[in-house]
């Protein structure tokens, strides 16, 4: 059927096809297109095809070809296009098909195509006519593959009969040998049960005696392990309780002998001291003739407690310190709290270390110092400095507590002194037999 849209009798743009546009004619359309695609400027093209402008004509049929026959379909003035462009390609069928009559010998697709394209009078009947002989083309051929393949599997069918008697034959004959060897076979099986049967009894009269020696040799070896296990914890307490015995025995003697020569060289050198500092000559006075200490005219009393010195002179310390095998424990915040209190802490250690180091050499005497690990904050990388033992408490533990261990582990009669403002510590200290000094001394001393 064929309608107009507008324009007189015989105009082929007024024609519309009613059906759609066969396959084989579509696929030859979409081919023409895509040949004069390329002949085109990107400006003359439709904006929906502009981005397939770089393809291949194959490519560009395979992925465009909806779009271009779209294009074709609803734009006038690109089907005049490609139709110019079809036109230079194909004169002799353009000029045919314009004329009216498509030459007898061409392609009924490849007719239908271009008259799809050009619009002469008349393309509908051509698309249409060209459709019609692609579906009988179509269908002949399909007829004709079907007798072929009907042919072929008759061919097939009698192979497969033949093959199938002769696979049978063979199958019968397999299945008569294989029935005389199951036969033999199973004959085989019955005697191999009766020896398996026979097997199997040996093997449970073998696994019970086994069980039985196995139950055995685990009850002795548990005995053996729960033996060596008792022999070796006795062990590990002996050898524990001789090794414990030993280092009580070795840091019992060490520390008593380290005590009994240090009193031993403090008695020495304060003999020595005190021979080289008198310097007696032989004795000529019996200790009876020196009772009545003072003469009458002589000093009195009162004159020699005037020469006494002050508990605050520092030249006390001197003193003391100038005794044989002297050993100063400084209370450290107590002293830089009493001399320097508004430093950091950091600054009043370094400070107090520096001047009882220059104390330590000048005087010879051994110093410890002693600060409060609770009142740090962060650990404390301190290089001592020399002839000054730096102790820090442990947590938990004062500096008070500290001080105490330290005098209580020094021996009797060894010249210990302590320097503190804190009277719990100056009375504790004082008890087992060290010396206090305030603090106020030593930092009289050090300026």
């Amino acid at each position: 059927m064929v309608e107009t849209a507008g324009g007189g009798p015989g105009d082929g743009a007024a024609e519309v096809l009613d059906r759609p546009l066969p396959d084989g004619v579509r696929r030859r359309v979409v081919q023409i297109v895509s040949d004069g695609f390329g002949g085109l400027t990107l400006g003359e093209l439709p904006a929906q095809l502009r981005q397939y402008a770089r393809f291949a004509p194959n490519r560009r049929a395979k992925f465009a070809g909806n779009a271009m026959a779209a294009a074709l379909e609803t734009d006038p003035l690109f089907r005049q296009r490609i139709g110019e462009k079809l036109r230079e390609a194909q004169p002799e069928l353009s000029g045919a098909l314009d004329s009216g009559s498509p030459p007898p010998a061409a392609d009924p697709l490849d007719v239908a195509a271009a008259a799809y394209v050009l619009r002469p009078a008349g393309w509908v009947k051509l698309v249409t006519a060209a459709g019609e002989e692609a579906l009988r083309a179509d269908a002949e051929r399909a007829d004709e593959e079907s007798r072929a393949e009907l042919e072929r599997l008759r061919e097939q069918l009698d192979r497969s009969r033949e093959q199938t008697r002769t696979e049978t034959e063979r199958l019968r004959a397999e299945l008569e040998a294989a029935r005389k060897e199951a036969e033999a076979l199973q004959r085989k099986l019955r005697a191999a049960l009766s020896d398996v049967k026979r097997g199997e009894a040996a093997l449970r009269k073998a696994q019970a005696e086994l069980e039985a020696v196995r139950s055995e040799g685990q009850a002795q070896v548990s005995a053996a392990e729960s033996e060596t296990r008792r022999l070796k914890a006795r062990l590990a307490e002996t050898e524990a309780a001789l090794e414990a015995g030993r280092k009580a025995a070795r840091e019992g003697r060490s520390v008593e002998d380290m005590r009994v020569r240090l009193l031993l060289d403090t008695v020495l050198d304060a003999a020595q001291g005190l021979r080289r500092e008198l310097a007696l000559p032989p004795v000529s006075v019996r200790p009876a003739e020196t009772v009545d200490a003072v003469e009458p005219g002589r000093m009195s009393p009162k004159d020699i407690a005037a020469r006494a010195l002050s508990e605050h002179d520092p030249a006390i310390l001197d003193q003391l310190l100038a005794l044989p095998q002297a050993h100063l424990v400084v209370d450290g915040y107590n002293v830089t709290k009493t001399g320097y209190p508004q430093m950091p802490l950091e600054k009043q250690r370094l400070r107090l270390l520096g001047q009882l180091s220059q104390l330590a050499a000048q005087t010879g005497a051994e110093v410890t110092c002693v600060f409060d690990g609770a009142e740090l904050a962060a650990p404390v990388l301190l290089a001592p400095p020399r002839g000054v033992r730096v102790l820090f408490s442990k947590p938990g533990v004062t500096a008070d507590e500290l001080i105490r261990q330290l005098v209580r582990a020094e021996p009797p009669g060894r010249p210990v002194i302590v320097a503190s403002t804190d009277r719990e510590v100056a009375d504790g200290v004082a008890r087992v037999g060290a010396r206090p000094v305030a603090s106020a001394v030593l930092l009289k001393r050090l300026s």
